[in-house]
């Protein structure tokens, strides 16, 4: 989700680290590149359908929400690939596992569950505790943004204490590293990608981040001015989710068109701050899967000659599409 003045103007490319990979997304394609347990790079790349170009995306606050839709669901299209490759995972006549498509269905419900559970519905019941000793609404209300904040926070910190989503988070910096570097104009090669940082402004991680805030902000006003019990309460936080990330998504746009502003960039501080538990200094190989990733992308669109995209690894693999 970075714009990319070194393309055509207003062209944003964005992206996610998966298990030993990238997945970068373009306007129209998307590429995914993982480095295999003997050493080559696989990859793939697709044009997207309209269901993720249409006009719908052009659309200001119901962009955010299709935003928030297919990071999840290219996500989980690439990180199953991904998996695959990473695990080196064959049958017995060696061709690759399918990924049944009733799985990946299964678990996008299962993670939107989690998430308008323990990120939305959760805090506010356990905010409502505070009733039994007759707190204030007013605290009511900013415990449960608290609570959320850190529920948030906290669940980033934990997981990245796990050594492989340690190495993820490698991968996810080396993806910010490579966009920096494209932005920038400068080649598209381990030394050219190095020197730049592993946060971005644009992160998915600061998308997260502001959707808490606007989130803690909204319900915050919501609940001061309609007192009608916990129920309604409850539905709200489900009823404010769509305009909450249309909304979210459009100040994200504000912080990378208006980086260079004082105040835009003091609001986005904390975003950079987070990505410092959700990044890490990636190694050279890393970087070069990130590259190949990116360099897939920029060659559907013809920016790159097929020859460049060869030499964005050791070996470049093509692979079957994404289930």
């Amino acid at each position: 989700m970075t714009n990319s003045p070194s393309g055509p103007a207003n062209v944003y490319y964005g992206g996610q680290a998966v298990i030993e990979g990238v997945m970068i997304r373009g306007p129209e394609h998307m590429a995914v590149a993982v480095r295999h347990p003997k050493g080559h790079i696989v990859q793939h790349a697709e044009k997207l359908s309209s269901l993720y170009t249409g006009r719908a995306r052009r659309i200001p606050l119901a962009r955010g929400v299709l935003v928030l839709w297919e990071t999840m669901a290219l996500g989980m299209r690439a990180l199953s690939f991904s998996s695959r490759v990473a695990m080196a995972e064959e049958n017995e006549s060696g061709e690759e596992e399918p990924f049944p498509e009733k799985v990946f269905w299964g678990t996008m419900a299962i993670a939107l569950v989690f998430v308008v559970g323990v990120f939305f519905a959760g805090p506010i019941l356990l905010a409502n505790l505070l009733e039994m000793v007759d707190a204030s609404r007013f605290v009511i209300v900013l415990v449960e943004g608290v609570v959320r904040l850190g529920l948030f926070v906290g669940y980033v910190w934990a997981i990245g204490r796990i050594p492989d989503i340690r190495r993820v988070f490698q991968y996810h910096g080396a993806e910010h590293m490579t966009i920096h570097a494209y932005e920038a104009g400068q080649p598209l090669t381990i030394a050219g990608v190095r020197p730049f940082p592993k946060e971005h402004t644009r992160c998915g991680t600061s998308f997260l981040l502001v959707v808490v805030f606007v989130a803690l902000i909204t319900f915050f006003a919501f609940d001061l001015l309609v007192d009608k019990g916990i129920l309604v309460r409850t539905l709200s936080r489900l009823v404010f989710i769509p305009p909450i990330a249309g909304l979210s998504y459009e100040i994200l746009r504000i912080g990378a068109r208006w980086g260079g502003n004082a105040f835009v960039h003091a609001m986005f501080i904390p975003n950079i701050a987070l990505q410092a538990l959700t990044t890490r200094v990636p190694d050279d190989g890393q970087i070069e899967v990130a590259i190949a990733s990116f360099t897939a992308v920029l060659e559907t669109t013809g920016l790159v000659p097929a020859a460049e995209l060869a030499a964005a690894g050791e070996a470049v693999h093509e692979a079957p599409p994404l289930d």
